[in-house]
C-alpha cells in the first residue's frame, strides 16, 4: 500500500479498479448516472447474481415439492428486480459506512465516495430511492414474504460493521445474501419450513467459500488497517477450511432437497433435485483446484465464477419444478 488516497485514473474516468473492463456503466450509461450506478455495483453484476440465486433455488424447490404455479414466474422476475435494487442499496450502505477504510485500500479507493464522485448525502438519497422501489416490488408478494423481506434489512444493516468486531464477517454476509432462500419459499408457500432453513444454511456455507476467496485480494491492506476477515483468519489453511464449507454446502442442500422432494415419491424429480447440490460441489471443487490465495487476479476470477456454481443448482431445481 502506497499511502496515497487518490487514483489519477479514477479522477479522470471515474472507473472503479475491480470493475469489468468494457462494462456498460463506464461506456453507455448517461454520465450523470455513472457514479450512482457504480455505488450500486452495476458495473460489477456478480453480486446481484449471488443475491438472486438463493431466491431462485427456493422458489424452484418449493414449486418442485407441490407444483409449479403461474405466480412463480412473477416471483422469479420480481426477485431478480429486487436483487438488483437491494444489492445496490446494500452496497451503497456498505460504501457509506466503509468510506474511511475504502480510501486506505488500493482496490477500493477508486469507489465513488472516497474518490469524491458522490457525497455521503447523495449516497444516502440514492440508497433510500433504491430501497423504496424494491419495497414496491416486495408488496406484490404475500404477507408472509413481505414480513421476511422487512426482516432482511437487519442483516443488511449489520453486515458492514461485522469486519470491525469479528473474524467472521463472511458469515454475516452469508446471512444477508442468502435470505432469499427463506423469502422465495415463503413467497410460494405462504409459510416457512425446515427445507428452506437447510437451504439457507447451505447458502451461508457457500458464501464462506466464495467470499473468503474474494477477501484474499485485500488481506495485506486489511491487516494494515485492522479489518478482520476469514481470509486473514484461515491464512495458509484456507484450502482446508474451504473444503469443509464445500462439503457443508453439498450436505445441507442435499438434506433440503430430500426433505422437500422425498414425500412426492417421484424418482425422476428427486434425482434432478439431488443433481443441484452435487453440480455445485463439483464446480466448487474445480475452483478449489485452481485457487492461489496469493494471486489477487486469480482470486477475483474464481470469485466471479461463483455465479456459475449457483446457476448449476438453479438449473437442476428448475428442471425438477417443471416436471
Amino acid at each position: 500500500m502506497t499511502g496515497k488516497t487518490e487514483m489519477p485514473e479514477a479522477q479522470v474516468t471515474g472507473q472503479v479498479a475491480d470493475a469489468y473492463r468494457g462494462n456498460w456503466v463506464d461506456h453507455t450509461a448517461p454520465a450523470f448516472s455513472r457514479p450512482y450506478l457504480r455505488l450500486s455495483r452495476a458495473d460489477r453484476p456478480i453480486g446481484t447474481w449471488l443475491l438472486l440465486l438463493p431466491c431462485w433455488w427456493s422458489i424452484a424447490l418449493a414449486a418442485a415439492s407441490d407444483g409449479l404455479r403461474p405466480v412463480d414466474l412473477w416471483l422469479a422476475l420480481g426477485c431478480g428486480l429486487g436483487a438488483f435494487l437491494m444489492r445496490g442499496a446494500g452496497c451503497t450502505w456498505n460504501d457509506i459506512t466503509d468510506r474511511d477504510f475504502d480510501g486506505k485500500v488500493a482496490r477500493t479507493r477508486s469507489r465513488p465516495i472516497p474518490s469524491g464522485q458522490v457525497s455521503v448525502k447523495q449516497a444516502v438519497g440514492w440508497m433510500v430511492a433504491q430501497t423504496a422501489i424494491a419495497a414496491l416490488i416486495l408488496f406484490t408478494f404475500n404477507w408472509a414474504a413481505i414480513g421476511m423481506g422487512v426482516l432482511a434489512l437487519v442483516p443488511v444493516a449489520v453486515y458492514p460493521f461485522a469486519k470491525r468486531f469479528t473474524w467472521w464477517p463472511q458469515a454475516f454476509l452469508g446471512i444477508a445474501f442468502n435470505w432469499g432462500a427463506l423469502l422465495g419459499w415463503v413467497a410460494h408457500k405462504g409459510s416457512l419450513g425446515l427445507a428452506p432453513v437447510l437451504l439457507f444454511a447451505s447458502g451461508i456455507a457457500w458464501t464462506l467459500v466464495y467470499d473468503t476467496i474474494y477477501a484474499h485480494q485485500d488481506k495485506e491492506d486489511d491487516a494494515l488497517i485492522g479489518v478482520k476477515s476469514t481470509a486473514r483468519l484461515f491464512g495458509a489453511n484456507t484450502h482446508r477450511w474451504l473444503t469443509l464449507f464445500l462439503i457443508l454446502t453439498v450436505v445441507l442442500m442435499t438434506a433440503a432437497v430430500l426433505l422437500a422432494l422425498l414425500p412426492l415419491g417421484n424418482p425422476l424429480v428427486l434425482a434432478l433435485g439431488l443433481c443441484a447440490p452435487w453440480a455445485m460441489g463439483w464446480h466448487m471443487l474445480w475452483q478449489m483446484r485452481r485457487l492461489d490465495i496469493d494471486n489477487p487476479d486469480t482470486c477475483l476470477w474464481l470469485f466471479r465464477k461463483s455465479r456459475d456454481t449457483g446457476l448449476w443448482a438453479a438449473l437442476f431445481l428448475a428442471c425438477a419444478a417443471i416436471l
